[in-house]
């Protein structure tokens, strides 16, 4: 591959956990988790999703985020190499995830979610006295 080059991936189909109730085909959207001293960003790629179109749920310190595509297309397809599907992935939060203040963002169809860290959970400097 040269320098510069786009490396493209394939979509991965998404393995349901149980029985999905609506058909189509999910797909497992790309992330990139990045953490500082206060949080853990979870960044995930999910195109033709919409703020209308994602839900985000936590339960039994699983994140699972889902994202539903338009199937609106402008005319017949007559050729098509882009699969058209909603995307979904859960995610296991660590114990140091303040669950209560967790905050997320869509813009062109990359989700932004901010797990704050609880207190507990950031380093804190420990200051040593002189005896």
């Amino acid at each position: 591959m040269e320098a510069g080059e786009l490396n493209v991936q394939d979509k991965k189909e998404a393995e349901a956990q149980g029985e999905l109730t609506r058909p189509g085909d999910f797909f497992t959207p790309v992330a990139d988790i990045f953490e500082d001293r206060d949080s853990v960003i979870l960044v995930a790629d999910m195109p033709g999703v919409n703020k209308d179109g994602v839900t985000i749920q936590v339960e039994d310190n699983k994140l699972s985020i889902q994202g539903e595509v338009g199937t609106e297309r402008p005319g017949r397809p007559i050729f098509s190499e882009y699969p058209i599907g909603g995307f979904m992935r859960t995610f296991t939060l660590a114990e140091i995830i303040d669950q209560s203040k967790i905050e997320a963002s869509i813009k062109d169809g990359v989700l932004r979610v901010a797990l704050p860290k609880a207190e507990a959970g950031k380093p804190r400097k420990i200051s040593v006295k002189a005896e």
